[in-house]
């Protein structure tokens, strides 16, 4: 079985709560008992993130070699510059690594997408924007750490898409989840 939850901001991926911390965990949607997630998305991101009773599954979807891709929609401060957004695709120098290449699109008009509670902080003199960003690599706060290395931290991030599983098309609003039908397992696992 595979679960996919639209995560709501403020909730760790995981069933445990953290000593000392204010964030839920997923302990309170009432999923299926054995059921863990394949990978996570941190607890200030939003969106799609699978779960399953399926062991193998982790290592399809989430090894980059497998290259299964992820898409985000970003939230960022500022307008990116063709450089910045050419940064961003070719692979961007984080920490210890540089990140694979990916694709970037800048999105205009602005998604359509729920409000998020708390609302982002927003300042008067900054604008913000929209990226689409599609990764086959998922390392620990990447997109954040991408998006501020060219300039533009993020504000908002949510993961939209799974290999051809797109968050819009399951009809989930944040903080519902379903098991994916035969046909939706099939556009997850064989990709866009």
């Amino acid at each position: 079985m595979i679960i996919a939850l639209n995560k709501p901001y403020g909730v760790l991926s995981q069933f445990t709560p953290e000593p000392g911390s204010s964030h839920t965990t997923l302990q309170q949607f009432g999923l299926p008992p054995d059921v863990y997630p394949i990978g996570r998305l941190d607890a200030d991101s939003e969106g799609l993130l699978l779960l399953s009773d399926e062991k193998g599954l982790v290592s399809r979807l989430l090894e980059p070699i497998n290259a299964h891709e992820r898409t985000y929609w970003v939230q960022i401060e500022g307008i990116p510059s063709e450089d910045a957004l050419a940064l961003l695709t070719n692979g961007v120098a984080i920490q210890d690594y540089t990140t694979l290449p990916s694709s970037v699109k800048l999105l205009v008009p602005d998604p359509d997408i729920w409000e998020r509670n708390p609302p982002i902080r927003q300042r008067a003199s900054i604008p913000t924007s929209w990226l689409e960003l599609t990764l086959v690599e998922g390392k620990n706060r990447q997109v954040r750490r991408m998006t501020a290395k060219v300039g533009h931290p993020t504000l908002r991030l949510i993961r939209v898409r799974s290999g051809g599983l797109d968050l819009a098309d399951l009809h989930i609003g944040s903080g519902f989840w379903r098991a994916l039908d035969t046909r939706e397992r099939a556009l997850l696992l064989q990709g866009r």
